[in-house]
């Protein structure tokens, strides 16, 4: 009898298969709970400034511009992978942008990217 670990739409399960003659047995035992992957909480933003939120859940791409950089309204500021698509994330307000996250963090809907003030 061989163990083997097989993933199914997400979900791991431990099979047993045996050998058996001509043909080939196998059995599968309960779903081997996989943790989910975890997304870092951005940290708060200081106080003061508009801040710029996360429309959806995803993966900060890339930071468009330099922390610290004057902005306008309507400015791209943050590429944001939602579902395979590349989102534009753009500034909210006139004025100097501090990033609360960096390119490669995973961020949850609604999770502060940045204040601009």
């Amino acid at each position: 009898m061989r163990k083997f670990n097989v993933n199914v739409n997400g979900k791991s399960y431990v099979v047993e298969v045996e050998e058996a003659g001509d043909g080939v047995s196998s059995s599968v035992a309960a779903p081997v709970s996989t943790p989910a992957p975890s997304v870092a909480p951005a940290p708060k933003a200081s106080v003061g400034g508009t801040i710029v939120k996360a429309p959806m859940p995803g993966l900060v791409l890339k930071l468009a511009v330099a922390n610290g950089s004057k902005v306008k309204h309507g400015d791209k500021i943050i590429v944001l992978e939602a579902m395979k698509m590349e989102n534009d994330i753009v500034a909210s307000a006139d004025g100097m942008v501090a990033f609360l996250v960096k390119e490669g963090d995973n961020v949850a809907g609604g999770a502060d990217l940045a204040s601009i003030s």
